[in-house]
């Protein structure tokens, strides 16, 4: 080995590798801290240009399902309420049903009515309560169908058609007006009566088939975005157990590195020794 008062080129060497090091193990500390093998576009900018599209899509599938959400609460609520609509007209029917008897009381016919007054304003409560957020398909109150994002590009859509219970609709031909405190006015009432039952029991199976595929829909799009969670960190995460090896390696090798500078800087110390032992 050449020794130079000028040159050292053996420290020089040494600190190039002492900084690599130094280089290499920064970048390991990176990815331990962030747990990302890729956080930024100078890493590697084809994989980090395909996560983020990635990422994106699956940010837009987050608005996707809080609006399907949305969707199923609403169809959740009108499901229920047109159930207990039902429920009402099986009532009223029974209520009907005995005011046909021509030997009823009079005292007895105005309790039949009375009973089938109350259960047609609990069936326009059970109607005019049946919202969710603003939103009710079944007392009219909206003017066409309720469409819901079904897709990242908000290309596509899925819809909750209107199923208006309400009296006096297509789906409940009975009225506020309607009695049975006599016997042609229930014969009557009967008439229309079974007409809404078949009606409404046909609207309410409609609604909960809807239901079925919003929730349907709504579990696609959550799986669709665990999956693409998976493929981006496959993409981007570090894996730490190879990293802290890695750490591990590198702060011996730093210490080495370290030590060969030092052996290094040390050698122009034997120019002044050869020169002190001539002396």
């Amino acid at each position: 080995m050449t020794l130079s008062v000028n040159t050292n080129q053996p420290a020089l060497i040494a600190l190039q590798n002492l900084n690599k090091t130094n280089e290499e193990m920064s970048g390991v500390q990176t990815r331990i801290n962030t747990g990302l093998a890729i956080s930024s576009a100078k890493d590697n900018a084809a994989v980090w240009s395909i996560a983020q599209d990635q990422q994106a899509d699956r940010s837009a599938l987050s608005s996707v399902k809080m609006s399907l959400d949305r969707a199923t609460s609403i169809a959740d609520v009108a499901l229920t309420a047109g159930e207990s609509v039902s429920d009402l007209l099986n009532q009223m029917r029974e209520k009907v049903v005995a005011a046909k008897d021509s030997s009823l009381s009079t005292s007895a016919r105005k309790a039949l009515d009375a009973d089938f007054q109350g259960l047609l304003s609990n069936l326009t409560q059970v109607v005019d309560s049946a919202t969710f957020d603003g939103a009710n398909i079944l007392d009219g109150s909206q003017t066409a169908s309720i469409t819901f994002l079904a897709d990242a590009d908000a290309q596509t859509v899925i819809s909750l058609n209107l199923q208006t219970l309400s009296l006096g609709s297509p789906n409940n031909s009975l009225v506020a007006g309607d009695s049975i405190a006599s016997l042609t006015q229930a014969t009557a009432v009967l008439t229309r009566l079974d007409s809404t039952i078949a009606s409404v029991n046909q609207a309410v199976g409609s609604i909960g088939s809807q239901a079925k595929q919003i929730d349907a829909h709504n579990t696609f799009v959550s799986k669709l975005s665990d999956v693409l969670e998976t493929g981006v960190g496959n993409l981007v995460d570090a894996d730490m157990a190879k990293e802290s090896a890695r750490l591990q390696a590198l702060q011996v090798k730093q210490q080495l590195g370290a030590q060969a500078l030092s052996i290094a800087n040390s050698a122009p110390q034997i120019i002044l020794s050869l020169f002190g032992s001539g002396g």
